[in-house]
């Protein structure tokens, strides 16, 4: 056993042994020995005039209690010693009573004790725990909030992201609308000069709206990331302290590390995506009329550029067992029972999913798919690399490229999921594909409303194909 410092055996020397506490207002006896005046008073009450030493017993005939000055000096440097010492070994955490260091940690109070403050009234009767157990049980707690908030960290970052890219989506959609209405009116200018500047103001005006908000979004979502960060950061350096004062308000920590949430900024609004969708028609509608100028208006019609008819039919060796297709592979349907079919490499064989044959890798294609009333389906394109075995997400990651419907939830495949406007769920849908610019777009074939664009370059340059996914009992058949 390693020896006992001085600081130690001077500090034992000024303990006394019945109260375990330095002696207070020190008294000599005739036989030499040191008591508090309190404790031996209290030894000797009754009615005995004889009394003796409690520790060599001695008798000793008259209480002649006489004042131990040079012990009470001893004493005040013992204390002023044992402070410097639990100073320097707890980091300046010591228990201002008693100039103990902080080793126990009383939990009904939450507060660090020393080991002299756990025998008086106040912690006696009280739940008490090494203070190093209590750091880390608590370290642990913390540990756990703050995962919680990195995750809701990277949630609002994901979000800004997601905010961004939709936002460059809307914006890419004006600028697409943009072109077409310069496009339409060169042979037309003069007619119609003061209607392109309306539009073109239009136009603008929403640009302008849409920037204005996700600008607002991206400043609430940059100042929420900030403000986890440094709460994290304050956090992470809390756990780094000593123990005893780690623990000093540390239901304040966790009451704040508790609110350290964010409210989500709103989309870009209903309304607003309900506009861009009208202006949309609304050119569609001036590109009908202008098509009935076809005759004076070729070279207008032949700059918009229009998708090639693609004749598509469905590969039954990728179809899944349980999907039925038609003989001149039009159509598809899910079964009632699993089909015998050889598990070739190409076949889903869990999703239940189907290919179109072929695919493409250049050029511009376009074909219509009839869903008709059913409420659980998915129409798109997949690339050719597309997993086949097992569980395959539904996201661009995994290579498909799609609208899904839901019971009443429409929405594009993207990651995260876009929520498509509410609207009536289309009976036909028309896929626009476009290799060479990497982009998919979705229409309404019942009204020639677009519906989703997956952005410019998202489709890879490799071959791609049709794809279909096939619940309840939704059929399928491919236009013409």
């Amino acid at each position: 056993m390693a020896a006992a410092s001085p600081v130690e055996s001077l500090q034992e020397e000024a303990t006394f042994p019945l109260c375990l506490e330095y002696f207070t207002d020190p008294v000599t006896l005739e036989c030499g020995h040191n008591f508090c005046r309190a404790c031996i008073t209290q030894c000797w009450e009754g009615p005995n005039t004889a009394a003796s030493c409690p520790q060599c017993r001695e008798t000793v005939q008259q209480r002649n209690l006489r004042t131990n000055r040079q012990l009470a000096n001893i004493l005040e440097i013992a204390k002023w010693l044992s402070f410097q010492a639990a100073k320097g070994a707890g980091g300046g955490r010591v228990c201002g009573e008693h100039q103990e260091a902080l080793k126990l940690f009383c939990e009904d109070d939450q507060t660090p004790i020393c080991v002299i403050c756990i025998e008086s009234r106040a912690h006696r009767a009280h739940a008490v725990v090494p203070i190093q157990e209590a750091a880390q049980e608590y370290k642990e707690k913390i540990q756990a909030h703050l995962q919680t908030l990195r995750e809701e960290r990277e949630k609002l970052l994901g979000l800004k992201v997601a905010g961004e890219e939709r936002s460059r989506e809307y914006l890419k959609q004006t600028e697409t609308e943009r072109q077409k209405i310069v496009s339409a009116f060169q042979q037309l200018r003069q007619l119609l000069e003061e209607q392109e500047r309306l539009l073109l103001a239009q136009l603008e005006k929403l640009d302008k709206e849409i920037v204005k908000i996700q600008n607002e979004n991206i400043t609430k979502l940059s100042e929420g990331i900030s403000c986890l960060s440094e709460l994290i950061s304050e956090m992470e350096g809390k756990c780094q302290k000593p123990a005893s004062e780690f623990l000093q308000d540390v239901r304040s920590t966790l009451s704040r590390c508790e609110k350290g949430k964010f409210r989500q900024p709103e989309e870009i609004s209903p309304e607003l995506e309900e506009r861009v969708s009208d202006f949309s028609q609304k050119i569609i509608e001036l590109m009908e009329t202008l098509r009935k100028f076809k005759d004076t208006l070729p070279s207008a019609l032949e700059s918009l550029g229009a998708h090639r008819q693609a004749n598509v039919t469905l590969d039954p060796d990728t179809a899944h067992p349980q999907l039925v297709l038609s003989e001149d592979g039009k159509s598809v349907r899910r079964g009632d029972t699993r089909q015998d079919l050889p598990d070739n490499p190409e076949r889903f064989d869990t999703e239940r999913w189907v290919l179109g044959c072929g695919g493409f890798t250049v050029g511009r294609h376009c074909w219509e798919v009839a869903v008709g009333d059913g409420r659980y389906w998915a129409v798109g394109v997949a690339r050719e690399s597309v997993g086949r075995k097992g569980r395959i997400s539904l996201s661009p990651e995994e290579g498909i490229w799609a609208l899904q419907r839901w019971g009443y939830r429409f929405r594009a495949l993207t990651s995260p999921e876009t929520p498509l406007p509410q609207r009536r769920a289309p009976t036909r849908i028309q896929v626009c594909l476009d290799c060479d610019r990497g982009q998919v777009t979705f229409i309404d074939a019942g009204d020639e409303a677009p519906i989703f664009t997956f952005p410019l370059g998202s489709v890879p340059g490799e071959r791609i194909r049709p794809w279909l996914g096939v619940w309840g009992r939704s059929h399928f058949r491919l236009c013409p």
